[in-house]
C-alpha cells in the first residue's frame, strides 16, 4: 500500500450528516419563526438572515476548528487560558447579563447575543482532555485524579446554576461522570461521589420554586396548561397533529404562537408536526451517525489528548440532543436546551460548528 493511500482523508459522512442537518435547520428556523419574526420586526425573514449569516460564520469557524494545531489546543497555557475565560465570562453574566424570563445568561452587544455557557463547555472539553492524558496514571487516585475535575467542574456548573441554567449544569454534571469513567477513575469513588450529589441536587431543587413548579408540570403539564404546561402540551400536539408524515412543509399550526419561540428549544415539535415521524427519523438518524462516528474517531485516535477531546465533544453533544428531544417530547421537565445544528441562536451553532471542525480535524489525525 502506498503512502498516498495511508494518507488520512476527510471524514466524509461526518461532513455530509451536518451538512444536511445544517439545511433541514434553515429551512425549519425560517418555517417556524416566519410568523414571529413578522409580528416582532415587520419582517418575515429576520431569524432567517440571522441564521443564515451564522451558518456562513459557521462554516469559517469549523474550518478553523478543521485545520488548527491540535498541538496548540493540548498545551497546558491554552487549556487553562479558555478555562479560565469561560469562567470570567459567566460571571460577567451577574454584571452586564440581558436577562430574559427571569435568566442572566446572555451578553449582548451590537445586535447580537453570545452565551458564556457554550464557551464553557467547549472550555471543558478542552481542558479535560488535556488534564485527564496528563493525568492517565492517577486517574484512579480520588485526591489526585479525580477531586481535581470535580472541582473544576463544580465552579463552571455553581456559576451557570446561578443564571440560572438547570439544564445546562445538569447536562455537565452526566458529561463529567462519563467523561471520569472513560478516563479510568475508579468506580467505586464515582458511585460514592454519586451518593453524595443526588440527595444534595435534591435538596437544592427543592429550595428552587422554578424547578418544583417545571417538576409539577412534567408530571401532569395538563394540570398547569395555561403556564408551566403550556409549551409542553402543544409540543405534544404538534407531534401528535404530525403523524407519520406530517401535515407538510410550513403547514404547522403549533408555530401559530401557540408554542413560545418555536424556533429555538422547541424547534423539533414544528418539525415533527411538518414532516411527521418519518422526517424525525431522518434527523435522528442523522445525528445517531454523527455521534458514533465522533466515538469511532475517539477509539481509532492513538494519542490520549485527541481520544478524550472527541469522545468528550461527541459526548457533549450526545447529551445535548437526547435531553432536548426528551424535554420536547415530555420525557424530562423543561430544560432550556437547544438542539444542535438545527435550533436557531449563533452561539450554540457557532461552537457546534468548531467542534465539528475538531472532530473531523482529529479523524485526519489517526
Amino acid at each position: 500500500m502506498t503512502k498516498e493511500e495511508n494518507a488520512p482523508q476527510c471524514d466524509y459522512l461526518l461532513l455530509v450528516c451536518v451538512f444536511f442537518l445544517f439545511c433541514i435547520g434553515l429551512i425549519f428556523v425560517y418555517s417556524a419563526s416566519s410568523n414571529l419574526a413578522l409580528y416582532r420586526f415587520g419582517d418575515p425573514y429576520m431569524y432567517l438572515k440571522r441564521q443564515a449569516f451564522f451558518c456562513l460564520l459557521g462554516l469559517i469557524v469549523m474550518a478553523i476548528g478543521r485545520s488548527i494545531p491540535l498541538e496548540l489546543l493540548s498545551n497546558k497555557k491554552v487549556a487553562v487560558g479558555l478555562l479560565l475565560l469561560s469562567i470570567l465570562a459567566l460571571i460577567s453574566l451577574f454584571f452586564i447579563g440581558h436577562e430574559v424570563n427571569g435568566a442572566k445568561r446572555w451578553i449582548r452587544a451590537f445586535g447580537f447575543s453570545f452565551q458564556p455557557t457554550e464557551l464553557a463547555k467547549f472550555s471543558l472539553c478542552i481542558y479535560m482532555a488535556y488534564s485527564m492524558a496528563d493525568k492517565v496514571f492517577e486517574m484512579n487516585s480520588f485526591k489526585k485524579g479525580i477531586l481535581h475535575h470535580l472541582i473544576v467542574a463544580g465552579i463552571i456548573m455553581a456559576l451557570i446554576l446561578k443564571q440560572p441554567d438547570h439544564g445546562s449544569a445538569a447536562m455537565i454534571c452526566v458529561w463529567l461522570f462519563i467523561m471520569l469513567f472513560v478516563g479510568g477513575a475508579n468506580l467505586f469513588y464515582l458511585f460514592l461521589i454519586l451518593l453524595a450529589v443526588v440527595p444534595v441536587g435534591v435538596y437544592l431543587f427543592s429550595h428552587s420554586s422554578y424547578v418544583v413548579h417545571r417538576w409539577e408540570a412534567f408530571r401532569n403539564p395538563w394540570a398547569y396548561a395555561d403556564t408551566y404546561g403550556f409549551q409542553t402540551i402543544h409540543s405534544l400536539y404538534a407531534f401528535g397533529v404530525g403523524g407519520i408524515l406530517g401535515v407538510g412543509l410550513g403547514a404547522s399550526k403549533q408555530k401559530l404562537f401557540y408554542l413560545p419561540e418555536p424556533h429555538t428549544d422547541f424547534i423539533l415539535p414544528v418539525i415533527g408536526e411538518e414532516i411527521g415521524f418519518v422526517g424525525i427519523s431522518a434527523i435522528i438518524l442523522l445525528y445517531v451517525i454523527i455521534i458514533v462516528k465522533g466515538i469511532k474517531i475517539a477509539i481509532d485516535t492513538k494519542d490520549l489528548f485527541n481520544k478524550y477531546l472527541a469522545f468528550g465533544i461527541s459526548c457533549m453533544l450526545g447529551i445535548q440532543i437526547l435531553i432536548n428531544m426528551a424535554v420536547v417530547m415530555n420525557l424530562m421537565p423543561a430544560k432550556g436546551i437547544t438542539l444542535p445544528f438545527l435550533s436557531y441562536g449563533g452561539s450554540s451553532l457557532l461552537f457546534s460548528m468548531l467542534e465539528v471542525g475538531i472532530l473531523l480535524n482529529v479523524s485526519s489525525k489517526r
